[in-house]
């Protein structure tokens, strides 16, 4: 007789266990967050990035099979739609699982299971990466332009120049504004 490999299953059976992940899958992509046992969340989180996998590729063979598992359409198009875009920056990683308290009435370990909805860390790194050569190709541009002593005073010239004409700004606004109602020049 053949024996499972992968240990105790989650139900009563292999066909439900696989209902209940479907259904649990579809849970996540509809809510986006769902709270759930530990170990079902741990089960889920594979089969979930998979099908997020197959969504960013977008080809209808990818759509049919996770058609097969996701029976639900509106939330088929929202995974091939709104879940696909997202995560297209990242290279895995579509899912979170956080630890929360245990479950009041049997003490069972409870989890949080989510996508990420945050940017990749390297996406993170390479965004930081391509603003600090712009600004460093800025700076370079600028001490071309004027000398490093005449710079700084240049700043300085700068600022007066513009705290001058705000000034002269306001002069010329307050004078309109303090006009009084009634009469007219």
């Amino acid at each position: 007789m053949p024996q499972p490999k992968k240990g105790p299953r989650l139900a009563s059976s292999p066909a439900h266990e696989r209902l209940m992940l479907a259904n649990m899958a579809t849970s996540l992509f509809r809510h986006e967050e769902i709270t759930t046992t530990l170990k079902r969340a741990k089960r889920l989180q594979p089969l979930a990035e998979r099908l997020i996998t197959f969504a960013k590729g977008g080809t209808l063979a990818d759509r049919r099979r996770v058609m097969r598992l996701i029976r639900d359409k509106s939330v088929v198009h929202k995974l091939f739609t709104d879940i696909a875009d997202r995560m297209e920056g990242r290279e895995g990683g579509y899912t979170r699982i956080v630890k929360i308290s245990p479950r009041v009435g049997d003490n069972a370990p409870m989890a949080i299971i989510s996508l990420v909805t945050t940017e990749s860390p390297k996406a993170a790194s390479l965004k930081e990466a391509e603003t600090a050569v712009k600004l460093a190709e800025d700076a370079a541009a600028m001490s071309e332009e004027k000398p490093m002593e005449d710079a700084g005073e240049a700043v300085r010239e700068e600022t007066a120049e513009e705290a001058e004409e705000k000034s002269e700004a306001e002069a010329e606004a307050k004078p309109e504004e303090e006009k009084p109602e009634g009469k007219e020049e």
